[in-house]
C-alpha cells in the first residue's frame, strides 16, 4: 500500500506567519510537499507564484470568497440574490487557480441567510446552488483541467446525505466532467478542531489505515488548530511518516 500524502491548509497551520506567502516557505520547511488554503485573495498573487516557485511546493485547493465575513458569509453559491457576487467570486478563484497551478476549487454553498426560517428557504437555495454549479462547470469547460470539489453540501443538515445525491442528480449531465465526485479528505480531531492525535473522538489511526486500504491517493488536507506552536504540533504526522515507510 502507498503511504498517505498530507498537505498543510495554511489557513490553519504556520498562523503564527502572517503572510500566506511565508507559510507556503513554513510548509516547505516542514516537509510538505503541498499546500492548500480557504481564501489567499488578499495576498499578492505575484509572492504567492514566488513562493510556490522557489520551494516547489503544490497548491492542490482553493476556496471561492466567501462574501462579507463580517457580515455572516460563507459562501454564496447557494445563496438567492447573490449569484452576481457569486460569479465574480469565481472569475477571482479562477485568476489565483490558473496562475498557482492549483486545479480543485471548493465551491462554498454558503450558510442560511439570517433571519430566514431554514426549511422555508431550502429548496429555493438547493436550486439556486444547481444554477451557480452548472454556470461554474460550464465555466471550467472552457479552462481546461480544473475541478469543482467540495461542494460544500450543508443547507439542510439533517438528511444531508440525500441532498447531496438530489444536487447531483439535478446538475446537468454534460457538466459531469468538470465535476469531481471523488472528494477531497480534510482532518482535525473531534470536537476541539486539534491535532488528529490530541484528545477526542475519532481514532485517526484506523481512519488512515482504511485511507490506504481502499486505495485512496489524493492529498489530505490538514484542517486543524494546532493546540500551541504548527511545528510542535507536527509529531503525529512524523509518527506517520515514521511507521509507513
Amino acid at each position: 500500500m502507498a503511504p498517505l500524502k498530507f498537505c498543510a491548509n495554511i489557513s490553519w497551520l504556520f498562523t503564527e506567519l502572517p503572510h500566506f506567502s511565508q507559510r507556503i516557505y513554513a510548509a516547505a520547511s516542514a516537509s510538505f510537499e503541498a499546500v492548500e488554503a480557504a481564501w489567499l485573495y488578499e495576498s499578492d498573487l505575484q509572492e504567492l507564484q514566488r513562493a510556490k516557485e522557489a520551494t516547489g511546493v503544490e497548491v492542490v485547493l482553493i476556496n471561492t470568497p466567501p462574501g462579507d465575513v463580517n457580515a455572516g458569509d460563507l459562501g454564496l453559491g447557494a445563496v438567492p440574490g447573490r449569484e452576481a457576487e457569486f460569479r465574480q467570486g469565481l472569475d477571482l478563484a479562477l485568476t489565483y487557480a490558473r496562475a498557482l497551478g492549483c486545479k480543485r476549487i471548493h465551491l462554498m454553498a454558503g450558510r442560511v441567510p439570517l433571519g430566514s426560517n431554514r426549511q422555508a428557504v431550502v429548496e429555493e437555495m438547493e436550486a439556486v446552488f444547481v444554477q451557480n454549479l452548472n454556470y461554474a462547470a460550464d465555466i471550467l469547460s472552457k479552462v481546461g483541467d480544473l475541478l469543482l470539489c467540495n461542494y460544500d453540501v450543508d443547507i439542510s443538515h439533517q438528511g444531508a446525505a440525500a441532498q447531496y445525491a438530489k444536487i447531483l442528480k439535478a446538475i446537468q449531465m454534460k457538466n459531469s466532467s468538470c465535476l469531481s465526485l471523488s472528494g477531497h479528505v480534510q482532518i482535525a480531531q473531534v470536537p476541539c478542531r486539534n491535532e488528529p492525535n490530541s484528545a477526542g473522538e475519532l481514532n485517526y489511526r484506523y481512519l488512515f489505515n482504511t485511507l490506504e486500504n481502499h486505495g485512496y491517493q489524493g492529498y489530505i488536507g490538514c484542517e486543524y488548530k494546532p493546540s500551541g506552536s504548527t511545528k510542535e504540533g507536527l509529531g503525529w504526522l512524523k509518527d506517520y511518516c515514521t511507521h509507513s515507510k
